[in-house]
């Protein structure tokens, strides 16, 4: 055997044992998952959250929601909000220098009249503000003007800086919660309001949907099978992932289209970076840091009964440039806490939780992409046999796609979201397309994604072309809006 073949041959070894650990890993989540989704759905009936929805007790949330070119349904969103069943909210827009008529819209649904406010600068911003409204009709709801600096983050730290509530809750301006969502992801401040400081709801995809005015009137699955492929992602990464990691309190990612954060730990640390572009979960980074290297205990956690429902992209030119957004925000996050990696000072998340991420969100996609490449060039050659190969073909899609059945299955028995047959032939297609081809193609995006992160390159939110949440309901024009999901 040559140089050559040893190295193509030693290179299939490390890579298959790679996928085993990384498919064994979901795979550990998933059983984690089967054990405490199920529970949670149990006590969720048994909180009372409708009879709760007057009490005094409960912490007063601020929905910050950060709107650039949003006029196709920012209106139905802000009645949405302002409809959901919490003692004391407010909500607070940031129309972050929208190009559209994101505010007119606004200002003429909510008659906004300009009031004289001081915004003060307890974590720092960049586009200045411009103005402040409210409404006439007394409507608990706050709309900020500033100038666009290309950061969501900046538009999400004027919504802190302005809030005036001691929770606040980042969401998406195109995200439709559930009527009981607030207090089901405050339900954990109530309980725990010492060692709680921040929690999170479950994304779910939208595509399909019914939804009117705001409002979720009936599931549905989406009509192309990119979004569908995002569905069996959501459920297996974004579901019963974090679950997982909320059970070791590890939790480092906080869907920023929806998270519960205790506001006086976010000014401490500092609101969202300015220059990170997963700036949601370099908030938990930072928070994790910060509370270790105080020695003070806290929980972070994941709300598996909170739903909160989302439009994906429907085409592979914006799904690759949110993927590769997501990934450069890691990395940068990597780069960032460096220090904490490997620290026994910072438990579970320096010894476990950021390593993983390492190993397998950031250096995994190239393993994945160079060992397909390999094992095909150790078959010509004939460093590796078939008999190997198969082997290799088994644990890296094999592997993969029963893991993803798992996730379908779990959400099934746990859920009615997906109910019938037929939805669940198509989790069951899509399970099998997003291991076969969507994962390489994803792979592809995510190392370009690393490198720009690597490289310290500037990066923009870009733009996501919407459809409009209400149009299966209602006649709603593309829109163009920045950000994604």
């Amino acid at each position: 055997m040559s140089v050559v073949d040893e190295i193509l041959l030693w290179f299939n070894i490390i890579v298959l044992f790679y996928f085993l650990a990384i498919n064994s890993s979901y795979l550990v989540f998933v059983i984690i998952s089967a054990f405490e989704v199920p529970s949670e759905y149990r006590r969720a009936p048994l909180r009372g959250y409708q009879e709760s929805s007057t009490s005094p007790l409960w912490p007063g949330i601020s929905l910050v929601v950060a709107a650039y070119n949003e006029e196709a349904g920012i209106v139905d969103s802000v009645r949405s909000m302002l409809e959901l069943e919490y003692p004391t909210f407010e909500v607070v827009v940031v129309e972050d220098g929208s190009k559209d008529e994101t505010f007119a819209r606004l200002a003429e649904e909510f008659d906004l009249r300009e009031v004289p406010v001081v915004v003060e600068s307890y974590v720092p911003t960049i586009g200045q503000v411009k103005s402040v409204h409210v409404p006439r009709g007394g409507e608990n709801l706050v709309v900020v003007r500033k100038e666009n600096a290309g950061r969501r983050a900046d538009a999400s730290n004027v919504g802190i800086n302005i809030a005036r509530h001691e929770l606040v809750s980042i969401v998406d301006a195109d995200c439709v919660m559930d009527r009981d969502g607030l207090l089901r992801v405050a339900q954990p401040f109530v309980n725990d309001p010492e060692h709680v400081v921040a929690t999170g709801g479950v994304i779910r995809v939208a595509n399909g949907c019914e939804i009117d005015r705001g409002e979720l009137i009936a599931t549905g699955m989406p009509d192309k099978w990119l979004p569908r492929i995002q569905v069996v992602e959501y459920l297996r990464a974004f579901l019963l992932g974090r679950v997982g990691w909320t059970a070791i309190n590890g939790l480092l990612i906080i869907s920023g289209a929806f998270g519960l954060f205790r506001r006086d730990i976010v000014i401490e640390s500092g609101g969202f970076d300015l220059d990170c572009m997963g700036e949601d979960a370099e908030l938990v980074a930072t928070i994790h840091h910060r509370m270790r290297n105080e020695k003070r205990p806290y929980r972070m956690m994941l709300v598996p009964d909170t739903v909160n429902w989302t439009e994906v992209p429907e085409t592979f030119k914006v799904l690759g440039r949110q993927r590769r957004r997501w990934s450069q925000g890691l990395t940068e996050l990597l780069i960032k806490h460096r220090r904490m990696m490997f620290n026994p000072r910072y438990g579970r998340v320096g010894m476990v939780v950021l390593p993983y991420f390492l190993l397998f969100e950031v250096l995994g996609p190239f393993l994945e992409l160079l060992g397909l490449v390999a094992v095909i060039l150790g078959l010509i050659f004939g460093a590796i046999n078939i008999p190997f190969a198969i082997l290799f073909f088994l644990v890296a899609i094999g592997y993969g796609i029963l893991v993803s059945l798992a996730s379908v299955v779990i959400d099934d028995v746990t859920s009615e979201t997906y109910r019938g047959s037929r939805n669940l032939l198509l989790l069951v297609a899509a399970s099998i397309l997003e291991n076969v081809g969507f994962r390489q193609i994803h792979a592809w995006w995510r190392i370009r994604g690393v490198v720009s992160g690597v490289l310290g390159r500037e990066s923009s939110w870009g733009t996501m072309t919407r459809t409009g949440l209400s149009a299966k309901s209602k006649s709603a024009g593309p829109t163009t809006a920045g950000g994604g999901s």
